[in-house]
């Protein structure tokens, strides 16, 4: 049984393709990850999600841990079974949740006591807790329990923030070895923090290799900072990071960021951007965002995305999913969302071409001019 083992097919400058081997299937990379935080991709069904080309999920610890609850799944038979997905799935630690919800947490040494958004009800979330709940979950990638605050905290924060994330990486190594089986067959990922500094970076990535982890994820990225600050941390991050290893951008995002931050090293992200925005009426195209609440595609005939090969646009109209969208209907979101999980996954079967053929310049230069620059988009489809 292979637990993890990754293997870089094809480079283009620091841009890598190649192919992650665990137990429950093969993950492409660069890879996109649909975001199913409650144990659903939300609006399409796990056969779709897979049809579109995704070859794993994202799962959410701080969610799932408070409904229905990590115990309850596991009585269950694991995430896997209790919602229909047989191929590899990653969990997040957490972390993400202590800066967007500072307004129910206390952080400490020990970890994060919180209330539930929920109920009210008290928790302490920390790196122990954190991994018992992947392993509960059965995930195939656990990642490490950190602390993440935002890239406008006073350079000191940022310092501390990524301190204790190490002294957490190291204690969600210990937990995580103590997993028996679970630990036998899933990986556990260390999370790089320190803001947009790049001598903090080069401190957590020291720490995180003289620990060890199966991969890498750049942390602290895509919280506010903007895309020229984001592309410019990770002009530097990821090469702190082992060449060997996957690194993985958490929480990215835009088309044009995921091309941008490929051309600079990172085989693996996640964003609810293409759900989220199909649930609200934006469709993702090679032409930019398109708004289908917009007045404009009342009665256009044209598929979402002409020349796209997904199911939605194989079947339905624009004027018929304007209709839907405006109307409240949820076969809209459905419909929506299935495309963009579809075009995010031909997007990044593109990357992994071009890369493999020593293009990667050429087809990230006329993906982006050609997503930013088209006239038939107005303003009001630029929006999320």
């Amino acid at each position: 049984m292979t637990r993890f083992d990754f293997t870089i097919s094809a480079t283009d400058g620091p841009a890598r393709t190649g192919v992650i081997r665990m137990a429950r299937g093969e993950i492409r990379t660069p890879a996109f990850m649909p975001v199913g935080t409650a144990a659903t991709v939300k609006a399409v069904k796990p056969a779709d999600v897979r049809a579109a080309g995704a070859d794993i999920i994202l799962g959410n610890t701080y969610h799932l841990m408070l409904r229905p609850g990590a115990e309850r799944v596991a009585r269950l038979g694991g995430l896997h079974r209790f919602m229909g997905w047989d191929r590899p799935i990653l969990t997040d630690s957490g972390g993400y949740q202590v800066m967007s919800l500072s307004e129910l947490t206390k952080v400490t040494e020990e970890g994060v006591a919180f209330r539930s958004h929920l109920d009210g009800t008290r928790h302490l979330l920390s790196p122990e807790r954190s991994i018992e709940v992947q392993r509960l979950l059965g995930s195939d990638i656990v990642m490490q329990f950190d602390q993440l605050v935002p890239t406008t905290a006073p350079r000191e924060q940022q310092a501390a923030a990524m301190e204790r994330s190490v002294r957490w990486a190291r204690r969600s190594r210990e937990e995580f070895d103590r997993g028996g089986a679970h630990a036998d067959r899933a990986a556990l990922f260390g999370i790089q923090q320190g803001a947009l500094d790049e001598r903090l970076r080069k401190e957590s990535a020291d720490a995180l290799i003289d620990i060890g982890f199966d991969g890498y994820a750049v942390g602290g990225l895509a919280v506010g900072e903007g895309q020229e600050a984001m592309l410019g941390c990770l002009d530097f991050a990821p090469a702190q990071l082992p060449a060997d290893r996957p690194r993985y951008l958490m929480g990215v995002g835009k088309p044009d960021d995921i091309v941008g931050a490929v051309q600079r090293g990172i085989d693996m992200f996640d964003c609810v951007l293409p759900t989220r925005s199909g649930r609200t009426g934006q469709a993702f195209t090679a032409d930019g965002p398109l708004n289908l609440r917009n007045a404009r595609f009342s009665e256009d005939r044209e598929p979402i995305e002409p020349g796209c090969p997904c199911p939605a646009c194989s079947t339905f109209e624009r004027a018929y999913v304007h209709h839907l969208v405006k109307s409240g209907e949820m076969l809209g979101a459905m419909l929506m969302t299935e495309h963009n999980l579809w075009f995010y996954q031909r997007l990044m079967k593109g990357l992994r071409e071009a890369i493999a053929e020593q293009s990667l310049a050429a087809f990230a230069g006329e993906f982006v001019t050609r997503y930013r620059s088209s006239p038939s988009r107005s303003d009001g489809d630029r929006s999320a």
